[in-house]
């Protein structure tokens, strides 16, 4: 009876030395957390510039049958396109609309396929998406004697292309921009557009208007119906086209229903170590490094809903 009584006080005190560690790992738990937040709220005290939240008004809300693309537009660069662009947002000229050219590792491009006259009436517009620069402009350098052009880097979150011997700079194809269709005439663009949905077609930079880019939701873009097809298939007819369910400028949206984002900024000290460690790749998994070669295209900004 003795034993046993020595034995139940045993289990019984091991029991509270098991609770007290229980709540000392607890504590010890809770305290790491603080930690952690500490230095997170510390980090982002020290690079308050490494985020940077798109204005509300350069903001396009697309959305697709698969779900909601954000467009973030680029005034800036093509202040003409992007005015048309808004303007016929605004008056709902692309809602009901369809994607009738999708190519895969191309574009998808979109507009009033049928040419209706209230498309043929939306004005021309002439060229734009490139600039002169000087010894004053300044950008966040990604690479030399890049293949399109003898500098490439970044401008406001979008991918450029500059050669200093023209003093000329202009906007990039990476995947995701966006960009006005037109025909043999290099100022005829008007209203379509399409978007850069694969392999970036660099041979079109300079050439083209490109207007913004997109920021969020590229996986519904890519979802898009491809409308082209190979020898033999059955052509995908214009009621399989993915259609516009609405485009709205993004202040347009009812508060609870907007996106509000943050990307990277592109003009940081951090954003330009993260270029240098990319290009030096010094990590453990490349076992065989490859060369020190960094593509505009393959360098991601990236994208973060923004906190309340």
């Amino acid at each position: 009876m003795q034993l046993r009584k020595k034995f139940f006080n045993l289990i019984a005190m091991l029991s509270i030395i098991s609770l007290s560690f229980s709540t000392t790992a607890s504590a010890e738990e809770s305290v790491q957390a603080q930690i952690m937040a500490k230095v997170a709220a510390e980090n982002a005290h020290k690079n308050p510039d490494e985020w940077r939240t798109v204005a509300i008004e350069n903001m396009v809300l697309l959305t697709l049958p698969q779900g909601k693309v954000v467009i973030e537009l680029a005034p800036q660069f093509a202040p003409n396109h992007v005015e048309q662009f808004i303007r016929l947002t605004k008056s709902a000229h692309y809602d009901g609309n369809k994607f009738y050219r999708v190519i895969d590792g191309f574009v998808a491009q979109a507009g009033p396929e049928d040419g209706s006259s209230s498309d043929r009436s939306v004005a021309e517009l002439t060229l734009e998406g490139e600039w002169p620069t000087d010894e004053n402009w300044s950008f966040t350098l990604v690479q030399k004697n890049d293949l399109f052009a003898e500098q490439t880097g970044f401008k406001d979150g979008f991918a450029l292309g500059h050669n200093p011997s023209e003093k000329r700079a202009w906007l990039t194809h990476c995947p995701g921009v966006i960009a006005m269709a037109r025909g043999n005439d290099a100022d005829s663009a008007s209203s379509h557009f399409y978007i850069v949905n694969g392999q970036a077609p660099r041979y079109l930079d300079r050439i083209m208007s490109i207007f913004g880019r997109v920021i969020y939701g590229m996986n519904h873009v890519q979802a898009i119906t491809r409308t082209a097809t190979i020898e033999g298939e059955t052509a995908v007819t214009s009621s399989a086209h993915t259609p516009i369910v609405s485009m709205k400028m993004m202040a347009d949206v009812p508060l609870a229903e907007q996106i509000q984002l943050e990307v990277k900024n592109t003009e940081s000290k951090l954003f330009a170590k993260n270029l240098t460690e990319r290009i030096e790749r010094d990590n453990a998994f490349f076992f065989k490094k490859p060369p020190p070669v960094l593509d505009v295209c393959q360098t991601p900004v990236l994208t973060r809903m923004k906190a309340n």
